[in-house]
């Protein structure tokens, strides 16, 4: 039995989300191919834990996609990540989505091994599409995760339609 909770998002969250989407990426702005989210104006969920924030997963729909604009954890290992994922999962799903999408950096191999270990597929490269992306967000680095320079986007999939109801 997981010592959390996962509930959807209200006005009450917006400034923890600001805090927490500044924090961790420079700005609430999420930018995927050249397209800018406010993440922190977007539908999602929120894990609580102890009474704390503890995980924020936002997302969009955009026609029969539902699109994973960001996903952060504060405690790793016990399922936080997984649970806001199965919660946007099934919302998306509810709305008529067929696919899940969710794109990450060329330097986060650990995002890639979270999300392909529970069912997501590499579907698409952007090679070089940072560049473009620091124009519309200038806090985007340089360098990334081990001093990798930040340079590509991978998106990734997981299909709904094939999920039983």
């Amino acid at each position: 039995m997981r010592d959390f909770e996962i509930r959807k998002l209200n006005e009450k969250d917006l400034q923890w989300i600001i805090a927490l989407l500044t924090d961790h990426w420079g700005a609430p702005l999420v930018v995927v191919r050249g397209r800018i989210y406010h993440a922190d104006q977007l539908p999602g969920f929120i894990a609580i834990k102890e009474n704390h924030s503890v995980g924020l997963a936002t997302y969009n729909i955009e026609g029969d996609v539902g699109i994973l604009v960001s996903l952060d954890s504060l405690v790793e290992g016990i399922g936080i990540g997984t649970e806001l994922i199965n919660a946007v999962r099934a919302v998306t799903r509810l709305a008529g989505c067929k696919r899940l999408s969710v794109t990450t950096t060329n330097d986060n191999t650990h995002a890639l091994h979270f999300y392909q270990k529970r069912g997501f597929v590499l579907k698409t490269l952007y090679s070089n599409i940072i560049e473009q992306s620091r124009k519309l967000k200038p806090q985007i680095p340089l360098t990334g995760i081990d001093g990798i320079p930040l340079r590509d986007e991978l998106e990734l999939e997981l299909a709904l339609d094939k999920e039983s109801s």
